[in-house]
């Protein structure tokens, strides 16, 4: 649809139709691998986003903050995994949600982190439903499928005798796969993710414990997957827009992706062969995801008004309000004739988790009218 030429920018845009196919993809393939899909919400913070996900066959969401547990039960929605490993003192918080209503999960990858949420349980009366990260690609956090460690950790949950926490299950995040770029890399991760999860699951069930959810997930590894033998759920978040990172790892097209920032041309620098425009890295972030991937799109990748790409138009440069486009295309081109002032710019983003912590609302086209959704932040 025409966006309205009057819109104040930057602005979120968000393509709802667009937005709607990536959702129905993944549930698709999700549907296929016959696995329960539990999106990740971060990515959107946004309650008008993830009923869409839900409305479409996922169960229950993932989140990266309690703020976001509390604003997604806020809106009805109560199955609710924390996959960040849950620091002590946000203990109090995750228990007020608890006897609020939410069935929140928590997430541990050690003994002390374990012992302390069992003992915060039995000390309150309530048992903590938790989960173990497992570390298989040695991305980030998590213990090693195959570490003594798994079980100690298990252990320490029902040491406490009033039962104050109950292992849930076991869950890993492939993030290193958003540094691949062919199918067979991904692919392989993929099974490396799956058969790493599923072992530490059979570890656990052999020393004695109950190990009902096997939990797995990133957007490449969720669209790479040919089996989940053993996997119960799936998590994935940035699937819901896509970016240039996912299509810089092959997992989607320029034309899937459904997030932009709506900018506006606000000078030149002719000299220099410069178009400026009021979209910073205030608007964009500093992520420059795509630095380390085949193609670097510096801050994003232009294009005009309706989405059609501008290859002639670089954005290398970015300050916190100016946007600084550098043109490679034909020498002697005009470009304030070409670009003029007031023009607007559509800018995709390199990670769009990143590029939508900029902004409190969605610019939603759709339906032949715009509409805005709000989004939150903070922790």
């Amino acid at each position: 649809m025409h966006i309205p030429s009057d819109l104040e920018t930057p602005r979120l845009v968000l393509d709802a139709a667009k937005m709607q196919r990536n959702i129905d993809r993944m549930q698709a393939r999700m549907n296929e691998l016959g696995v329960r899909f539990r999106p990740h919400a971060k990515t959107s913070k946004c309650a008008d986003v993830v009923r869409r996900q839900l409305a479409a066959g996922a169960r229950g969401i993932t989140v990266s903050t309690l703020k976001e547990a509390e604003q997604f039960a806020t809106a009805g929605i109560d199955d609710i995994l924390y996959a960040v490993g849950i620091a002590p003192a946000k203990l109090d918080h995750a228990l007020r949600l608890a006897r609020d209503g939410v069935h929140l999960t928590l997430l541990v990858d050690s003994v002390a982190g374990a012992a302390a949420v069992a003992r915060h349980g039995a000390l309150h009366g309530h048992r903590h439903d938790v989960m173990i990260e497992i570390d298989t690609d040695g991305h980030r956090s998590g213990v090693r499928p195959d570490d003594p460690q798994l079980i100690a950790i298990a252990d320490a949950l029902r040491a406490d005798e009033r039962g104050g926490a109950l292992l849930a299950g076991v869950m890993t995040h492939a993030g290193s796969s958003y540094a691949l770029h062919t199918t067979g890399a991904l692919e392989a991760m993929a099974e490396q993710e799956r058969a790493g999860c599923v072992g530490a699951a059979s570890r656990l069930r052999e020393a004695g414990h109950a190990c009902a959810i096997v939990s797995v997930g990133s957007t490449p590894t969720a669209l790479s997957a040919r089996s989940l033998d053993g996997v119960t759920e799936v998590r994935a978040g940035v699937y819901v827009f896509f970016d240039l990172v996912m299509m810089n790892v092959g997992v989607c097209t320029r034309d899937e992706i459904a997030l932009s920032v709506l900018c506006s041309v606000i000078g030149h620098r002719d000299d220099a062969g410069l178009v400026i425009t009021d979209a910073g890295w205030m608007a964009m972030s500093r992520d420059r995801g795509t630095q380390k991937q085949p193609h670097d799109y510096g801050y994003g990748a232009i294009c005009d008004v309706d989405g059609k790409p501008i290859d002639a138009l670089a954005f290398d440069e970015a300050n916190q309000e100016h946007g600084v486009l550098r043109f490679t295309g034909d020498d002697g081109v005009d470009i304030a004739r070409r670009f003029p002032l007031g023009a607007p710019l559509r800018i995709l983003p390199n990670h769009a988790c990143a590029t939508a912590a900029q902004f409190d609302r969605y610019t939603v086209l759709g339906d032949g009218e715009l509409r805005e959704w709000p989004r939150f932040g903070g922790w």
